[in-house]
C-alpha cells in the first residue's frame, strides 16, 4: 500500500491494482476509510469527525493529483506524493 500523504497523524494511501471507483484509503489511529476521488464520498469505514474534515479538505485541494496518483497505481507504477495539509 504505498503511501502518498502523511498529515497530523493521517496516513493517505493507495492500492496497487485496485478496483473502480477510483478512491483512496485514510488511516487514523486504529479507524480506516476508503473514500471515492470524484465525488468524496465514505465508500466503506469511518473516522472520527474531526478525522473526516481533515481528509476532506485535503482531498478537495488535491483531488486532481489523487486522480494521477490513482492511475499511476493501476498502472503498477510508484504513485507521486501529494503535499500534506498545512
Amino acid at each position: 500500500m504505498p503511501e502518498i500523504c502523511r498529515f497530523f497523524g493521517i496516513v493517505i494511501a493507495v492500492f496497487y491494482n485496485e478496483h473502480n471507483p477510483p478512491h483512496f484509503h485514510a488511516r487514523y489511529g486504529g479507524e480506516k476509510a476508503s473514500i471515492s476521488i470524484k465525488d468524496l464520498c465514505v465508500m466503506e469505514g469511518s473516522l472520527s469527525p474531526r478525522a473526516l474534515g481533515l481528509v476532506m479538505e485535503w482531498a478537495t485541494q488535491h483531488k486532481q493529483e489523487l486522480l494521477h496518483s490513482w492511475e499511476q497505481a493501476r498502472n503498477n507504477q510508484q504513485p507521486d506524493k501529494i503535499e500534506p495539509l498545512a
